[in-house]
C-alpha cells in the first residue's frame, strides 16, 4: 500500500483485485508498446525519407518521359512569352476539363529530379514532310524552354553531361523522339534529329510505321523490316537509343537481337502485373538483362492496375452504347447521355490506383530483369490521371521511399534512380565510338531495302 493509500483509504468494494490489476497492467503494457512501436515506424519513415534525399543528392534521378512540350503547344502553341515554368503550374491545364500540369522548375526541384527526358511526340496523323516540320518545332520548343531558364535548366547530350550539370545543382534536360513516324522513313532526318539533341527514338507509337510493328495495332510486318534493322543499326552508330516502348512484342525481340548496344523501353511497365500490350512482358525481360537494357516504369494508372484497365475499358464501351453510331441509346441526346454516364459512374466507381502498385511493378522487372535492368519513366503531363501518391514530379521521392521501406539498398535506390539508364547511355556511346569508327553513315532507304512502302495507319491519339 502506498502512503497516499494509507492516508486516504478506498473502500474494499471498491479496491481492484489482484487479476483485474494484472489485466490493467497488461494493457498499459500494451498501450506503451504500440506506441513505441507508432514512434519507431515514424522515426524509420524518416530515416527512409533522409536515405532517399542522400541518393538523390549523390545520383541524378532521371525520368525517362515527360510530355509537357505538347502541353505547351496545346496551351500557348509554343510561344512561352507568357508562361512561367518557374511558379507553380498545377493550376494550369491545356483544355477545360483535362488535367492539371504535372511539371515545373519548383517540383522538379522538390522531386530532386536530375535528368528529364521531354519527349517529342507529334500525332500520326501528320505523315512526311509535315511530321519532320512539326516534330523541329516541337524540339525548338524544348530547347527555348531550357535556354529561358539557365540557372535550373541545361541541356544535356551525354551520360557525363548529366552527372555534371546535376553536380551544378540544374536539370540536364534531353529530347527523346516519341514515335518512328517523325523520321519520314529517312535515316538522314533520324541523324539530324541527333544532331539536334535527340537521344532516344520510340520506334513505333501506337500505330505501325512502314518498317515497325506497333504493340496497339495489327501486326504487319511481323516486327521489324530489313530498314527497321537498319534505324536501329544506325542509331547504335549514332549512339541513339532505341526505345521500346510503344512495340510490339515481336517489333522488340527483333530490335534486341540486332541492336549492339543496350536499348529502353521509356514508359512501359510490366505485363505480369497487367496484361496491356503497352507492358513488357516476362520473356522479353529475360532477355533485358543480356542486352543490358532498362525498362522505365510508366505511371499511367491503365498501365499499372490490371482492374483499372477493366474498369476503363467497361467504360468505354458504356460510352460507345449511348452515343456510338448508327444505334447509339442517346443518338442527338447530350443530356440523357451525360445523365447515363453519370448514372454508370455512381454504380461502378473508378478502381483506385496507388504508389504501391507502381512499386509493385519495379519490384517485379527487379526480380525477373534484375536489379540494374529497371528505371523510372513517368508519363507526366501525357496521362490524364495518376496513382495516388504520384500526382507530379515532386512526388517522385515518395516512390523510393516506398522502395527503402520494402528493404532496398541505398545501391539499389541509385539504380533505379538514374543510375541503370546512365550505366546503359554510357555503354550505347561507347559502342557509337566503336562502330563509328568502323562505318560511315548509312544511306539504306525503304524502297531499296523493303521495296514499295506499305502506308502506315494514321494515328491521332496520345
Amino acid at each position: 500500500m502506498t502512503t497516499l493509500d494509507r492516508k486516504f483509504p478506498m473502500p474494499r468494494s471498491l479496491r481492484p483485485t489482484l487479476a483485474q490489476s494484472a489485466s490493467r497492467g497488461m494493457r498499459v503494457a500494451a498501450l506503451l508498446l504500440c506506441l513505441a512501436g507508432t514512434a519507431t515506424g515514424a522515426e524509420r519513415a524518416d530515416d527512409d525519407a533522409a536515405r532517399v534525399h542522400r541518393v538523390l543528392a549523390a545520383t541524378p534521378l532521371v525520368d525517362g518521359h515527360n510530355d509537357l512540350p505538347w502541353q505547351l503547344r496545346e496551351m500557348l502553341h509554343n510561344d512561352l512569352s507568357t508562361f512561367d515554368f518557374a511558379a507553380d503550374t498545377s493550376t494550369l491545364s491545356p483544355a477545360p476539363g483535362s488535367a492539371p500540369l504535372m511539371t515545373d522548375i519548383p517540383r522538379l526541384r522538390a522531386g530532386q529530379v536530375g535528368g528529364q527526358f521531354w519527349s517529342v511526340w507529334i500525332p500520326g496523323t501528320l505523315q512526311g514532310p509535315e511530321a519532320v516540320r512539326t516534330a523541329i518545332a516541337q524540339i525548338d520548343v524544348v530547347q527555348s524552354l531550357v535556354a529561358r531558364y539557365p540557372k535550373q535548366l541545361e541541356m544535356a547530350g551525354t551520360a557525363a553531361d548529366i552527372r555534371r550539370i546535376h553536380r551544378q545543382g540544374k536539370v540536364a534536360s534531353l529530347i527523346g523522339i516519341e514515335g518512328g513516324h517523325q523520321i519520314d522513313d529517312s535515316l538522314d532526318v533520324l541523324r539530324q534529329f541527333h544532331a539536334l539533341g535527340a537521344r532516344y527514338l520510340t520506334l513505333t507509337h501506337t500505330k505501325n510505321t512502314a518498317w515497325a510493328d506497333s504493340a496497339t495495332d495489327a501486326p504487319a510486318h511481323g516486327g521489324l523490316t530489313a530498314f527497321g534493322k537498319e534505324v536501329v543499326r544506325e542509331m547504335n552508330r549514332l549512339g541513339m537509343l532505341v526505345d521500346l516502348s510503344h512495340v510490339s512484342n515481336d517489333t522488340m525481340r527483333a530490335a534486341l537481337a540486332v541492336s549492339e548496344a543496350p536499348v529502353i523501353w521509356s514508359h512501359s511497365s510490366a505485363r505480369a502485373l497487367n496484361d496491356h500490350p503497352r507492358n513488357v512482358p516476362d520473356e522479353v525481360l529475360a532477355l533485358v538483362a543480356k542486352n543490358g537494357g532498362v525498362v522505365m516504369v510508366n505511371f499511367f494508372p491503365g498501365f499499372v492496375s490490371d482492374a483499372r484497365r477493366h474498369w476503363g475499358a467497361d467504360r468505354n464501351a458504356e460510352q460507345a452504347r449511348g452515343t456510338a453510331a448508327p444505334e447509339g441509346l442517346y443518338l442527338g441526346q447530350p443530356g440523357q447521355a451525360a445523365a447515363a454516364m453519370a448514372a454508370w459512374d455512381a454504380a461502378h466507381p473508378r478502381p483506385e490506383v496507388t504508389l504501391g502498385q507502381v512499386a509493385d511493378h519495379i519490384e517485379h522487372i527487379r526480380k525477373v530483369a534484375g536489379i540494374d535492368h529497371v528505371g523510372l519513366g513517368s508519363d507526366f503531363d501525357g496521362i490524364p490521371t495518376t496513382p495516388t501518391g504520384l500526382e507530379g514530379v515532386d512526388k517522385f521521392p515518395a516512390l523510393l521511399v516506398e522502395l527503402a521501406r520494402r528493404g532496398w539498398s541505398d545501391a539499389e535506390l541509385a539504380k533505379v534512380a538514374g543510375g541503370n539508364v546512365l550505366r546503359a547511355m554510357g555503354e550505347a556511346e561507347q559502342v557509337s565510338a566503336r562502330l563509328r569508327a568502323a562505318r560511315p553513315p548509312s544511306s539504306a532507304t525503304l524502297q531499296a531495302l523493303d521495296g514499295p512502302a506499305t502506308p502506315a495507319t494514321p494515328d491521332a491519339s496520345h
